[in-house]
C-alpha cells in the first residue's frame, strides 16, 4: 500500500494540518491501493514560508552548482526507476511497458535535457551599453495533472531548479504516488531545505491557495482550460506570472498524396496511446473525401488490434482511463456523438467484453464527423477519434484552425516540404510532419486556450526567468 499522508515541507516529511484522507484508486480493479492526504492552506503557508527562506540562498548558487545539483537528482532518479514506473502503472493504469519506456522515461529526460539546457545558456548578454540578467523569478507554484504525472512534474521542477528558483509542488490528488518519490529522489540528491517542497491536495483546498498567495511570485499550471482560467483568476489579484499548458483538440491532416497506410497507421496507434489521455492527441483525423472510405478502412484494421487490457501485463499496449469519473465523460460523449449523428465504425459506448471490473473503454472510431460536432469540439480525453473529411486542401487548414484550442497539430504529406506548406498555416504551438515524434529541446505549448508559456528545453528554462538591464555609466 502506497502512502502519500504526509508532506514534504522544508526537508522533512510532515504530518498534515486537518485535511481529509482519501483513497488511491487503482483504475484497473477500482480497489484502493494506499492513502493520500488533502492539504489545508496551513499547510501551503508553510510550504511557501519555507521556499521564500531558501531563495535568498539557493537564487545565488553558480550555474555550475545547480548543473551539479541536477546531476545528483539524475543518478538519484535512476536508482528508483523502476518504481516510479510501477507506480504510474499502479495509480493511473498506463500499461507497464508504456510506464517503463515512455512515463518513467520521460521524467529522465527532461532532468538530463534541462541540464543539458542549462550548460548552454547565457544569463548575462549585452544591449547596447547595458548588461542583461537573466535572474530567477523567485517562489514558484507548481500543479501539475495525472495523466503524465511524472514527465509534468520532471519538467516543472527541472527547469526551476536551473533557473534557481525555489518551489511548491502540488501534484495531482489522482496519482500522487510518483510526485512522493520524486520527493525522495530530490531528498536523495541534497537538495537544500526549503528549495523544494511538496503539498499534496485538490484544487480547492490547495491549488486555489496557491494562486492566490502573496508569497508566491509564479504559477505554473498543467491540467484542463477549465482549471487553467481558475488559476489564473485566482493569480490576478498579486500579479503574479501564470504559465499554463492546457487543453487540445489537435488536428491530423492527411494529404491526398500521403502514403496513405502509413499515415492512417501512425495517427491511430498516436491517438491512442497513453490511452488517448494526451492533451496533444491527434483527435481529429481530417482525410480528403477522394480516400476517405479507404482512409476509414484503414483505420478500423488498425483500431482492431489495440486491445485493452491489464495494465501489469507485459503484452498489453492499452489500460484503462484514469478513474470513474473519466470513463463517465468519455461515455457522455461518445453517446453525444450518436446523438448528434457521427457513426461509430468501431468501438462505441460500454465496456470492452470480459473487461468489466475496472475503467476500461473500447477503442472507438466514429466516421461522418462533422467539426461542429460536441466530439469534434471538446477535448475526450479518451481512446476517441473523430474522422472528418474534407474537399480541399484550404477546407482542410480551414477545420483545423476552427477550434478553441492550438495545442499541436499533424500533417502527413508525400514530402517533408509539402507537410511544412500546410503546417505553416496552422495555429497552433507544435506541428508533426509525417511521422515525427516530439523533441524534448523543442519549446512545449500551445496557442489560444492550449495555454500559454513555452516549456521543456532552454525554453522552459526561460520561463522561470526574470529579466534585468543593469545600465553603467
Amino acid at each position: 500500500m502506497y502512502d502519500c499522508t504526509r508532506h514534504y515541507i522544508n526537508g522533512q516529511w510532515v504530518n498534515n494540518s486537518s485535511g481529509q484522507e482519501e483513497d488511491i484508486i487503482n483504475p484497473a480493479t477500482g480497489e484502493s491501493i494506499g492513502k493520500v492526504t488533502y492539504g489545508t492552506a496551513q499547510d501551503v503557508d508553510r510550504a511557501v514560508a519555507a521556499a521564500r527562506a531558501a531563495f535568498a540562498e539557493y537564487s545565488q548558487w553558480t550555474v555550475e552548482q545547480r548543473i551539479e545539483l541536477l546531476g545528483r537528482i539524475i543518478d538519484a532518479y535512476k536508482a528508483r526507476y523502476t518504481e516510479i514506473a510501477a507506480a504510474i502503472t499502479a495509480e493511473m493504469g498506463a500499461p507497464t511497458t508504456f510506464s517503463q519506456k515512455a512515463q518513467a522515461g520521460s521524467g529522465l529526460g527532461h532532468l538530463m535535457a534541462t541540464m543539458g539546457a542549462l550548460k548552454n545558456m547565457h544569463l548575462e548578454e549585452k544591449a547596447g551599453k547595458a548588461t542583461v540578467f537573466k535572474e530567477p523569478i523567485g517562489v514558484c507554484g507548481l500543479i501539475t495533472p495525472w495523466n503524465w504525472p511524472i514527465n509534468q512534474i520532471a519538467c516543472k521542477v527541472a527547469p526551476a531548479l536551473a533557473a534557481g528558483c525555489t518551489m511548491v509542488l502540488k501534484p495531482s490528488e489522482i496519482a500522487p504516488v510518483d510526485a512522493t518519490l520524486f520527493a525522495e529522489v530530490l531528498d536523495a540528491a541534497g537538495v537544500p531545505a526549503g528549495v523544494f517542497n511538496l503539498v499534496n491536495g485538490d484544487g480547492p483546498g490547495v491549488g486555489a491557495v496557491m494562486s492566490a498567495h502573496p508569497g508566491i511570485d509564479m504559477m505554473s499550471f498543467t491540467g484542463s482550460t477549465r482549471a487553467g482560467v481558475l488559476v489564473a483568476k485566482a493569480a490576478a489579484d498579486t500579479v503574479k506570472r501564470v504559465a499554463q499548458e492546457l487543453g487540445g483538440k489537435s488536428a491530423n491532416i492527411i494529404l491526398e498524396d500521403a502514403p496513405l497506410e502509413q499515415a492512417i497507421k501512425h495517427g491511430v496507434r498516436n491517438m491512442f496511446d497513453n490511452t488517448g489521455q494526451s492533451c496533444n492527441a491527434p483527435s481529429r483525423m481530417l482525410v480528403p473525401q477522394s480516400i476517405y472510405e479507404d482512409a476509414v478502412e484503414l483505420a478500423c484494421s488498425v483500431a482492431a488490434k489495440v486491445h485493452p487490457g491489464d495494465p501489469q501485463d507485459p503484452e498489453t499496449r492499452m489500460g484503462p482511463v484514469v478513474s470513474e469519473a473519466q470513463y463517465n465523460k468519455i461515455q457522455g460523449l461518445i453517446n453525444k456523438g450518436l446523438e448528434e449523428g457521427a457513426q461509430v465504425v468501431i468501438g462505441g459506448p460500454g465496456k470492452p467484453e470480459g473487461l468489466e471490473t475496472g475503467y476500461y473503454v473500447k477503442p472507438t472510431i466514429f466516421r461522418d464527423v462533422s467539426n461542429d460536432m460536441t466530439i469534434a469540439r471538446e477535448e475526450i480525453f479518451g481512446p476517441v477519434l473523430c474522422m472528418i473529411p474534407y474537399s480541399s486542401l484550404d477546407e482542410a487548414i480551414a477545420i483545423a484552425n476552427d477550434t478553441d484550442y492550438g495545442l499541436s497539430g499533424y500533417v502527413y504529406g508525400a514530402t517533408t516540404e509539402e507537410a511544412l506548406a500546410v503546417a505553416r498555416r496552422m495555429r497552433t504551438g507544435m506541428v508533426h510532419l509525417n511521422g515525427a515524434n516530439n523533441d524534448i529541446q523543442a519549446p512545449f505549448g500551445g496557442y489560444k486556450q492550449s495555454g500559454n508559456g513555452r516549456e521543456w528545453g532552454e525554453h522552459g528554462i526561460d520561463d522561470f526567468l526574470e529579466i534585468k538591464a543593469v545600465m553603467s555609466a
